[in-house]
């Protein structure tokens, strides 16, 4: 959730938050001086009817909008407790269950149909963890906002797991996409949520399959489309992901997504502007309907 001051008001991802709201947020930060932050981001929450679509509570945006009130001078929050804040690094143990198995190669026909199965139970989440956090070049953190994984399976020669694939809440601003789509303030902070982020693909290093990755990609796309209005009650209209230079893209340009230009390279946290150009990735979107700009445009 950003948070900013437009006209003496203040934004919290398009929400204004008028001088009675932000009283009663001070009152609560003072008054539940035992809480944790998460605790006093739910409360407030509830207090001010910050819930997503189908009810569940803004707990994380409201937390970081509370950091942002604090370092302003506007609330001093309890000190940080131990725990795992979005966007952080975890530690990622190994263990046998993801270790390199037996080379596969071939075509994807020689594994059989590719499943996904949605990431729920805890054995699931922490093989996900592992398996990013030990084989994709950006690590594991923790997702930021709203969020869905999946782990893709082969059926041959036996059932086993080849990718691991996440979407998340989508950027913020970014140049191209928002150039792409031809929206103004409004109508970007009006429609953001109907962008989600592929913000990790991983096909495991052993698994060397013709066309694996672009299938994998489609299907994931297309249980998207089903599975995030089912979790969020927000249907999306497009897909976006970040890809770093070093990587050519090439599934996503074979499962039919669009190369739209280079960021301006500061990272979703650089707020103050301090690491333009440092690492700048290319742009990749997945419209999920006709028309996908204009709707993004017109609400």
């Amino acid at each position: 959730m950003r948070e900013r001051a437009e006209g003496g008001t203040l934004q919290c991802s398009g929400r204004g938050v008028g001088p009675a709201e932000l009283t009663l947020i001070r009152e609560v930060v003072a008054g539940c001086a035992g809480l944790s932050r998460m605790e006093l981001a739910h409360t407030v929450c509830e207090l001010l009817g910050w819930t997503r679509p189908r009810g569940a509570l803004k707990g994380r945006e409201c937390r970081e909008f509370l950091e942002r009130l604090e370092a302003r001078g506007l609330v001093a929050l309890p000190a940080k407790r131990p725990g795992r804040p979005a966007g952080s690094r975890t530690l990622v143990p190994a263990t046998a269950r993801a270790d390199p198995g037996v080379p596969l190669t071939g075509t994807v026909g020689d594994l059989g149909p590719i499943g996904l199965e949605e990431v729920r139970e805890p054995a699931q989440r922490l093989l996900f963890r592992e398996l990013v956090g030990r084989y994709h070049y950006r690590g594991h953190a923790v997702p930021f906002g709203a969020h869905l994984r999946y782990l893709a399976y082969a059926a041959h020669p036996a059932r086993g797991v080849v990718g691991c694939v996440q979407f998340s809440s989508p950027a913020w601003r970014l140049a191209v996409r928002d150039h792409w789509i031809g929206w103004d303030e409004a109508a970007r902070r009006r429609n953001l949520q109907r962008v989600v982020t592929n913000s990790r693909f991983l096909l495991l290093p052993w698994v060397r399959v013709h066309n694996l990755a672009s299938t994998v990609l489609a299907r994931a796309v297309r249980r998207l489309a089903a599975d995030w209005p089912a979790r969020y009650a927000v249907a999306p209209l497009l897909v976006e992901t970040l890809v770093d230079p070093q990587y050519a893209g090439t599934c996503y340009r074979a499962a039919n997504w669009l190369a739209l230009g280079a960021t301006a390279g500061r990272g979703r946290m650089d707020r103050a502007h301090r690491r333009h150009g440092a690492a700048p990735k290319t742009v990749w979107v997945y419209p999920l309907v006709r028309e996908a700009a204009r709707r993004l445009r017109e609400g």
